[in-house]
């Protein structure tokens, strides 16, 4: 706002000079007027929220925007293989969500020679892509309300992380998309209900909006709140990606009057949740919570989220669920790649298990155990495009969730000031002028654009491949290159068991550690 000022002020003393000094004034205060103009659209425009927050000088990041496809060969962060990760994945984003289709000519930029390049198979006959794209059903035999998932949905941002506007475009998109919008750890606000979209409420160690005074599980609380005709699952956060094994943490500058309303916290002061949970505390006690808790929520699905860790300790929730006969409706594996607006940097970078390989990991241990048929399994972590849909699910995934792909959607620019209240967008802030420039309206429909065009694109992948449904995808359809002339298939590169064999005879790779696993402790 102060160089609108400023600009506004000069051009005020410009015209002053003109009527008293020289008409030659004129030249200044032509182009400040001009400005002064320009700043005036960009705070009543609602489609940009940096122009809105920094009239006149947030032209200069569109300036940059411009530029970017020349210079950001020179500039810009690449992955392993060399292409650039602003490339493919924000700008697919963004083009989305303004409905743009994300085409380019020539052809790829990637070295396909590099090791690590994965690939999908195409099929000598393709098919047309469905009129209509799949869904999963989530609900297993203990379930009363099954609920139809979106190969793509909105993965857990609280509110408090997210500013109110931002939760409630991400709501209302999903209900125009017909997507669900798990809410993250941080309670059920008004702004998730007022949207319409489909919930998936999360509740995390602080048991935030359905906690006692000392911060336990208050079970009348959460069943008052689960019966919401809004709330479509329930989910229980053991860990997330980017900081397994330590809580979540809210900034106090960020904890104002209403945030500490929804989560039943004092207001102003930072808010730390607890690495553990303290109503179980062995594999056992977990599976007989969960089943209480779809008790709780009248047969709504109801699952849990982790990152991987031990495969010993997650066999051991197998032998868990075996021997309680209660298995959860759904497991969100969360990759280690996953985004978070705060973590310890050691944490974010060497603690957890990367998707893929957790993903495998909870699908083999549920098809040893012969389980896997009751619980549908979603994957989180840097999933954006149609082809990150199709490769998870080809490692076992049935649907997938989007945390990072969304927020751009909504309009992050990833200015990474999650943590400061001072987003430059209105994202991840409770500062009222800030959260204003976010439009709801607008931002809503971006999220359902996106949405909507990445999971078509997805449709259209598989039906290159010649699939018609997501539970023909096999392992063999992925390959990735491990040398200058050799290539492999995910069928080869990692060991698939067969449904039963844990309970018959394991496997030596997998033997010790389900000899290991013990039902009654971690």
């Amino acid at each position: 706002m102060l160089p609108l000022l400023l600009v506004a002020l000069a051009a005020a003393g410009a015209l002053l000079l003109v009527g008293t000094v020289s008409a030659w004034w004129w030249c200044a205060a032509g182009p400040l007027l001009a400005l002064t103009a320009l700043g005036g659209g960009d705070l009543a425009q609602r489609r940009h929220s940096v122009l809105r927050n920094y009239p006149l000088t947030g032209h200069l990041r569109f300036l940059m925007e411009a530029l970017r496809p020349e210079l950001q060969q020179y500039f810009v962060e690449r992955n392993v293989d060399g292409r650039p990760y602003d490339r493919t994945v924000r700008t697919i984003v963004y083009e989305r969500a303004k409905g743009d289709e994300a085409e380019e000519p020539f052809g790829t930029e990637r070295d396909v020679y590099v090791d690590g390049y994965e690939f999908l198979e195409p099929s000598m006959r393709p098919l047309d892509p469905p009129d209509e794209p799949p869904v999963v059903r989530v609900g297993g035999p203990d379930c009363t309300q099954p609920y139809e998932m979106s190969l793509l949905n909105v993965s857990a941002m609280s509110f408090g992380s997210l500013s109110s506007n931002a939760v409630l475009a991400l709501n209302r998109g999903a209900a125009m998309g017909g997507f669900a919008h798990d809410t993250g750890e941080g309670g059920l606000s008004d702004h998730h209900l007022r949207g319409g979209g489909d919930l998936i409420w999360e509740i995390g160690t602080g048991y935030f909006g359905c906690r006692t005074a000392e911060g336990d599980f208050e079970e009348r609380e959460f069943a008052d709140k689960a019966a919401l005709p809004e709330v479509k699952c329930v989910s229980l956060k053991l860990s997330q990606g980017a900081k397994p094994g330590v809580g979540g943490v809210l900034p106090g500058a960020k904890v104002n009057a209403e945030i500490a309303r929804v989560r039943g916290v004092p207001e102003g002061e930072t808010v730390v949740s607890p690495p553990y949970h303290r109503v179980f505390s062995t594999p056992r006690e977990l599976v007989r919570f969960v089943a209480r808790m779809r008790e709780l929520a009248g047969g709504k699905p109801t699952g849990f989220k982790l990152c991987v860790g031990s495969r010993r300790q997650f066999l051991a929730v197998c032998k868990a669920m075996l021997a309680e006969g209660v298995t959860p409706d759904f497991i969100v594996v969360d990759g280690s790649e996953g985004g978070t607006g705060a973590a310890p940097l050691e944490f974010a970078d060497n603690i957890g298990t990367p998707l893929t390989e957790g993903l495998i990991t909870v699908h083999n241990a549920l098809v040893g155990a012969g389980l896997r048929d009751r619980v549908r399994i979603g994957a989180s972590g840097k999933v954006a495009t149609g082809s990150d849909i199709v490769k998870r699910l080809l490692q076992g995934a049935d649907y997938t969730n989007a945390a990072r792909a969304m927020m751009f959607a909504v309009g992050c620019v990833q200015a990474q000031r999650c943590h400061t209240n001072t987003c430059p967008v209105g994202v991840t802030t409770q500062d009222p002028r800030r959260v204003r420039a976010l439009d709801v309206a607008d931002k809503s429909e971006r999220v359902r654009r996106y949405q909507q065009a990445t999971v078509r694109s997805a449709s259209q992948i598989m039906a290159a491949m010649g699939v018609r449904d997501p539970g023909e995808l096999t392992p063999h359809r992925l390959l990735r290159r491990i040398g200058p002339t050799t290539v492999r298939s995910y069928a080869e590169l990692y060991e698939w068991l067969a449904p039963g064999v844990l309970l018959a005879e394991p496997p030596m790779t997998w033997a010790a550690d389900w000899t290991a696993a013990d039902p009654d402790s971690f």
